[in-house]
């Protein structure tokens, strides 16, 4: 019945099984992330961010994306380590998106000659 109940929910669409979390302690280990996003529901996979760009951020993979939903609306802002965290939805097309150099230089000489920089 929950299933049935599940497949009629139209769910908004940067709604996904990824969730990346921002302003994570940095000595915070894989069984604590666990504990925490484990209570929602089954976990594919944690990824946490161990290079210096990275560090204090981590992706976590849920089996189902109504228990991914869950985990969101529930952790974001939750408090850990004094540190309150920032859940949201994986955008791989924001992250991905090229920075065209050419375009910025070409606006940027307009923006000079307009003004006379």
């Amino acid at each position: 019945m929950a299933m049935q109940k599940r497949a009629n929910v139209r769910l908004p669409p940067e709604v996904n099984r990824v969730l990346f979390i921002r302003n994570l302690p940095y000595k915070i280990t894989s069984e604590e992330m666990y504990d925490i996003f484990g209570k929602y529901g089954a976990i594919r996979q944690i990824r946490i961010g161990n290079t210096p760009d990275t560090r204090g951020t981590a992706f976590v993979v849920y089996e189902d994306i109504f228990d991914a939903k869950n985990a969101c609306d529930h952790l974001s802002g939750f408090n850990v380590c004094n540190r309150y965290l920032v859940v949201l939805y994986h955008q791989p097309a924001k992250s991905t998106k090229k920075f065209d150099v050419e375009k910025e230089k070409e606006l940027i000489e307009k923006t000079k000659a307009k003004f006379g920089l």
